[in-house]
This record gives C-alpha cells, structure tokens and sequence, in this order.
C-alpha cells in the first residue's frame, strides 16, 4: 500500500510539473513575446497600402508645373484566381498569353498570397473599359495610382522626374518603400522627395486561410489614411521659362536667371529639352531610350552639368580682383596695339583689333585682351616670378570666393563644380618652378583651364549686381502653405572686394550694352549692364556667351546665357537675353536696336553639325557631353593634352553614374 501511495504522489507531481510549465509557456508566449501574436494575425489580417498623391509644384506665381492625373494598375493574388477565359482576359488588356503567363510567374514567385501588380498605368479612360469586367477574372482586382502631368510641358530638367523603385530604394528605405512604388529620381522631385511623397495609408483587411476577405479588421478602428504629399512653390517664373525654351529651340545650350536679392532662380533652360510627359506611362522605357539615343542629349542638365570657358564675361571679375589686390585703379591706363606680349607668348585681341590707350571701363566695354592680359602678368610677378605659384594660389583664393571651382549648394542634385585650377596642377605638367604667369596667361581672358557652369555665371552676375556678395542660389522658396526657405539661403555670401571697386566695372559694363559689342541688344528705357563673351571651342564653332544683369539701380534679375557653336556673344547670346530680361520686367517686349526679333530667334536653327559637334569619349551608356565644352586655350602652350584627357575621364565618369539607374531600369 504505502508503495503504490508512494507512486500515485511522484506521478501527480509530474503531472502538476507538466501544467505548470505549460501554464508558464502560455504566458510567455500569449502576454511576453508578441512574436506568436505577430504570426498569429499574419495568418488573418492583410495590409492593403494605399498611395498618396504627391504634392504639385508651382511657379512663383502659382501657376501649375506639375500636378497628378489618376491612374489604375491591376493587381493580381496568384491563391485566389480560379480558372477563366484567358483570351478574352488577355484581349481586354491587350497582351497575348505568352506574356500573361510570364507575369503571372512573376506574380506567384513574389508571393502566391499576396498582392503584386500584374498591369501598370491604365489611364482612366481605359481602366473604365476594363473595370466593368473585371469582377470576371477571379483573383484580379484595381488599386487606383497618381502619376504626373505637365500642363505646359516646360521646365523638364528643373522638375526632373519619377520612377519605379529599384530594390536598392526599397532596402536604402529601410522598407518605406514597395514594388510598385515611385521615387524622384531626378531634378526637384528627387531633392524634396521627402516632401512630395506624402504619407502612405494603411487598411488592415481579415482574411481566412485563402485570402479572401472576411472584412475590416476591428472595423478599421486601426486603419490610417494617406496624406497627399505638400505642394512646392518653385522660384520659377512660368512667363519667361515658356519664352526661354522657345528662344533656345533648335539650340545647344542654357539659360540661367537669379533674382539677386533672394538667390531664387528665375530662368532655368537647358536646351535642348524634352516634354516631360513623355517619361510618364506606358510608353516612359520607349521615350527615354530614344532620348538617351539623342545626339544632343535633351537629358542632360547644362544649366548644372555643362562647364564651358567663361570667355570675355570672366574680365569683370579679373577687374575687380586686380583692383582689391592694388595692382591697379580705375585711371590706370594701358596702350593697346591689337596685342600683348606675355614672356615670348602674343595674346591678341579680337581679330587683332587696336583699341589705343584703354583705362579699365574702357577696357571692359571694348573687351580688350591686351589690357587684361597684362594687368594679370603685373598680379603674378607683383612678388617675382620665382614667387609665381604662391601668387596664383592667392589668385585662385580670390577667383574661388565667387563660386568657381565648387559648387554653390543649388538645392538640385548632380551641380557641377567647373574647374578652377591649381598651383598643384602646373606643378604637375610642367615640375614645380617650371612655370610662369606667361604660362597660364590665358586665364585672365576665361580661357585656358578655366571652366565654369552657367549657374556660376549667373551667379557671377548676381555678386556684381550686389556689389560684393551673393545668396546661394536655390529653387524652391515654399513648401505648403508656408514659405520656408533654408537658412543657408538667407546668408549674405561676400566674394572680398571691397564695394567701392565695383562701379567702375559697372560703368564698363553698362558701355558694352550702350554703345560696345551689345548694343544691338540694347533695350529702350531699361539700363543693362553686361558682358559679351567669344569661349573657344575645341569641335567646331566657338560659344556664344553674354552675362549681364538689370536694372543697374536696385536691380531685379541677373542672367548668364550660352548658346554652344554660334560665334560671337553679341549675335545669338545678347538678343536671347535682353528679351529674357524685358518680358520679366515688364511683361512685353519691345524692338530693338539691331532689328532682331524673338520669332527669328526662336525659328533659327543653331543645332551644330554631327560630325563636328563632339559627344565624349565613347561609353557603353550615353555620356555627359560636358568635355565638349574643352576649349582650346588662348596659350595654346599651356592648354596640355594631358590636362584635356584628365578631365575628360573625369566628366566620363559622372556621366556613367548619372545616367547608370535608368539603363538599369530599362534592362
């Protein structure tokens, strides 16, 4: 007996052990670890995402850029299709059935329970001829989409545009982001991407063993709602962005206008363009492979990437630096015979005209390479000339406080720096001591290894106008409702001259559009002060270059233009700028001096001939074409080969990560 109660305690003690670990393990899993309950509603709930719209952008004005049009993709949840007419399916959405069942692969080995899409980008009108249908094919179902619309199709390079998202964004995300969502790839929609997504919404949906919906779960106390994404007010002004890209068709080139009290952009043309609606639906692969296949790159952003020699638009800013460093004065005078000798290197003037005795205003409005010439020999032998690559490391400094040989910040991705040279540079080419300023004389006339964008140009302009500083230029100045604009954008950059130096450039400036190489451009009742500019070009004819900014008192846009193998800046530049600058100042536009009007601009044809126009090194993707701006220098000594291949190589490069996500896409 007391054996067998013996036995019935040890049994009823394993027993007890048993529910009591059982018990424990029911509360761990049940109130501890909230994995089992994770599992537990996978098996019946299911998140359907809803996409927000993402925020339009507008001009200053508030006129529409880009906003979004409704449009359908058909989904597709591989367990819950039953069998169904496949022809007749496959006819409604015009595929054949080799490539239904190619998708329909892809759809079961993402995920047999789970939604993908199967169809893309219905526009409404045709989503309306399919969805009256669609109860028909089991297993098929619509989830609405917003992609974007251009209005006035303008503006390409500066709105930049969406694109699926590649598996990169999804893990880069840290899973923000979906198959078949859209990200900014480009231009503003890529810098605010933040901004313009919005937020996405969620509906938790029950299901049973089969996906099929057996209602909302908790009666959608836990669903959120989407959030359109908020609107941007550009700095752009519609008016004179339709009329630049108008100005600039058929053309290879820029236009870039800033407002130099703020730093906003005004005027953003990269020519040629494209329509912008062309990269949205179902045609956006075809589209953007023939415009890869573009010669003239319409997808390439000069107003950023494009770097050219500043030309004769560079004087101003040698001026002023010679003055500050007290080389020389506004009365310091220079006898012109049509040429400058630099050690035993002749630097000509324009078709080697005499321009006599020139003092600094004079020299500017005449444009007059001899005196430039010379002044910057005085700056770099000023210590002598065994001193040269300290002096020109001080020059550099100066020229650097402008924006040249950096980038200025634009809120855009891919700016470009230019090419502000070294002392390191010329070490290199030539061995440290075994250069002189005769060497890099070119530099003085913006030619040489000098290169600059167009935004630094204009920027150029704007620090002028300013007399002595700029705000870094931007694009946007809104986001919503308010007008936020970054702090960085509100600082008063100074370049280190002092004010009183710069009226006498002025002055020289304000001649060329009087009565110097502008003056066809001239505009009634508007004081303008510019510059033209001749940059050399390596392949074929050289650049046509003005810079200018107006009015000269209180002045309200500053504008740099470069219309690419078109000769001299007073014959296309100049006219396309002065009526750039009136229809922003005064809404209309008047004749001009010259008798050129904006229709003959704007029918002329300046595409330079293929074979003479240089594309880059040849790549495997399309190329930046911004080696092409290489130009020869005036020092043709000085201008290496060696220099040429660096760079080159370098904007090769550029151009290959530029342009490598929408080969990837398009593979």
């Amino acid at each position: 007996m007391n054996s067998f109660f013996e036995r019935r305690y040890i049994i009823a003690g394993v027993f007890i052990t048993l529910i009591l670990i059982l018990l424990a393990r029911l509360f761990y899993i049940q109130i501890i670890d909230d994995r089992y309950l994770l599992y537990a509603q996978s098996n019946v709930l299911r998140k359907v995402y809803k996409n927000p719209a993402r925020g339009p952008i507008l001009d200053r004005n508030k006129k529409i850029l880009v906003q979004n049009e409704a449009f359908y993709d058909i989904m597709v949840t591989p367990n819950l299709v039953k069998p169904f007419d496949t022809a007749s399916f496959c006819k409604l959405l015009g595929i054949d059935t080799a490539e239904f069942h190619k998708r329909f692969e892809k759809a079961i080995k993402y995920s047999p329970r789970l939604q993908s899409v199967f169809e893309k980008q219905l526009s409404a009108q045709a989503f309306a001829a399919i969805q009256e249908r669609l109860s028909e094919f089991p297993g098929f179902d619509s989830s609405p989409r917003y992609l974007r619309t251009y209005p006035d199709s303008v503006a390409a390079q500066f709105l930049g545009y969406i694109s699926e998202v590649t598996d990169k964004d999804i893990k880069k995300s840290g899973g923000y982001y979906h198959p078949g969502d859209f990200i900014g790839v480009t231009g503003v929609e890529r810098s605010y991407e933040d901004v313009l997504r919005g937020r996405r919404g969620v509906e938790n949906d029950l299901v049973d063993s089969r996906s099929r919906f057996k209602g909302h779960y908790a009666n959608g106390a836990y669903d959120t709602a989407q959030v359109a994404g908020q609107r941007l007010i550009s700095s752009l002004d519609l008016r004179i962005q339709k009329l630049g890209e108008q100005l600039m068709m058929n053309k290879v080139g820029s236009i870039v206008a800033i407002e130099p009290s703020t730093g906003e952009i005004l005027c953003y043309v990269s020519s040629p363009t494209y329509n912008p609606n062309l990269l949205v639906g179902h045609e956006r692969g075809n589209n953007a492979a023939e415009l890869y296949k573009d010669p003239y790159k319409p997808l390439f952003v000069r107003p950023i990437q494009a770097t050219y020699p500043p030309g004769s638009s560079f004087k101003p800013l040698s001026a002023l630096i010679a003055m500050q460093e007290g080389i020389i004065t506004p009365q310091t005078t220079y006898n012109c015979p049509g040429y400058y000798w630099s050690g035993n290197h002749r630097v000509n003037c324009f078709h080697g005209e005499v321009h006599g005795v020139v003092n600094l205003a004079s020299a500017v409005a005449e444009s007059c390479n001899g005196y430039f010439s010379w002044v910057f020999d005085r700056l770099m032998n000023y210590y002598g000339a065994k001193q040269t690559a300290s002096t020109f490391t001080n020059w550099r400094g100066n020229v650097a406080k402008f924006g040249l040989g950096s980038r200025l910040g634009l809120d855009m991705p891919s700016e470009g720096k230019g090419n502000l040279p070294t002392a390191a540079h010329y070490d290199k080419i030539y061995h440290t001591g075994g250069w002189r300023s005769s060497t890099v004389v070119s530099l003085a006339i913006g030619q040489g290894e000098l290169l600059a964008t167009p935004l630094q140009l204009a920027n150029i302009e704007a620090t002028i106008a300013n007399h002595g500083f700029y705000y870094k230029p931007h694009l946007i100045k809104g986001i919503g409702d308010k007008e936020i604009i970054k702090p960085e954008y509100r600082v008063k950059n100074y370049v280190g001259i002092d004010s009183q130096y710069f009226e006498p450039v002025i002055n020289g400036m304000q001649a060329v559009v009087d009565r110097g190489t502008a003056a066809g451009s001239r505009i009634p009742g508007i004081v303008m002060c510019g510059k033209t500019g001749t940059a050399q070009n390596n392949h074929g004819e050289d650049h046509s270059v003005f810079v200018a900014y107006a009015p000269r008192e209180n002045p309200k846009i500053a504008i740099a233009v470069i219309v690419e193998n078109s000769g001299q800046g007073a014959t296309w530049a100049a006219p396309i700028a002065s009526f750039i600058v009136e229809k922003y100042l005064r809404d209309s536009i008047t004749s001009r001096p010259n008798g050129i009007t904006p229709d003959y601009i704007m029918k002329a044809n300046r595409l330079p001939a293929l074979e003479n126009y240089y594309q880059g090194p040849k790549l495997k993707l399309p190329s930046k074409d911004t080696a092409k701006h290489k130009a020869d220098s005036a020092d043709k000594k000085a201008a290496t080969g060696a220099g040429r291949k660096k760079n080159k190589n370098k904007y090769a490069t550029a151009a290959y990560q530029l342009e490598r996500r929408d080969d990837e896409e398009q593979r």
